[in-house]
Order: structure tokens, then sequence, then C-alpha cells
């Protein structure tokens, strides 16, 4: 069976853009001071959704190539203990993670070895096709949050008015 097409939409969806904003074009710009912003009534700060991003993607993606994966705790595990990051060098590091495990599992996916039908064996029914789009569609939801939350900082993303 050629899966390649299905393969190369997993890899777009996972890339976001079309219907979703990029995931660099929803951080791109937003002012350190306002990383630990909660506006009223918003349940998360930018920087308390990068990093639930960033745990939960990079979770997903041991979970769906480690074989001695172990569970996190839900949900202590998957938020920060700080709604701000302790400085810059914070903000980068946590955003080059979540770019270079969003590039691991589009590599994962783009993978020909990969069976994206097959169970993973430590799981109890996922396969791999479920693991990427679940990727896409967690990041997609998180990213829309934190387009909100921006433009009630005050705080926009480049392109959005």
């Amino acid at each position: 069976m050629d899966d390649s097409a299905l393969r190369a939409h997993l890899v777009e969806l996972l890339q976001m853009g079309h219907a979703h904003l990029k995931p660099d074009a929803v951080f791109k710009g937003l002012p350190f001071e306002l990383w630990g912003g909660r506006p009223d009534g918003a349940p998360h700060t930018p920087w308390e959704l990068l990093e639930h991003l960033r745990f939960t993607q990079r979770d997903i993606l041991e979970f769906s190539r480690n074989p001695q994966y172990a569970e996190p705790s839900w949900p202590a595990d998957y938020w920060p203990r700080k709604q701000a990051p302790a400085n810059r060098a914070a903000v980068t590091k946590s955003l080059q993670q979540f770019r270079d495990d969003l590039l691991a599992m589009q590599a994962l996916v783009k993978d020909p070895k990969t069976d994206l039908f097959a169970n993973i064996p430590w799981g109890d029914g996922q396969t791999i096709l479920r693991e990427a789009m679940l990727v896409a569609d967690h990041n997609a939801y998180h990213l829309g949050q934190l387009v909100l939350v921006r433009r009630l900082l005050g705080s926009p993303h480049p392109g959005q008015r």
C-alpha cells in the first residue's frame, strides 16, 4: 500500500497553516514582559500555554517512540508550576524544544519504516497515526487559546488587527 499521500497530509497537518496559524506566527513578537500576563477571566498565561504545549507534545512523542515510556502524572506534570518564565532564555529554550519535538514527530510520520496503522506495543490500542493527529489537534487548540490571550494582553500576533 502506498501511504505517501497520507504521510504528506499528516506532516502538513502537524506543520499547521491553512486553517490554522503556524506556531511561530503565534509566538512571534510577544514582548517578554507579557509572557507571564494573565488577562481577567483567562485560565492561563502565554508561558503556561507554551510550557503545556511543549511538555504534552514531548510526552506524546515519547509515548510514540519509546518502549520504556513512563506516563507522567495528570495534571500536575502537564502544566508549569509558575505562571511566568524565569528569564528570556527560558522562553527561547522552551520554544526551541517545542520546534524540535514537532520536527521529530514529523520525521517519525515521514519515515517509511513507521507503520502508521500498527498498534504501539506499549500502548493500549494507540497508533502513530492517532498520536500524530493528537499532536496536531492539541497544538491547534492551545495555539488558538494563545492567540486570544495575546489579544487580551494587547499584543496581537503579527498580521492580526
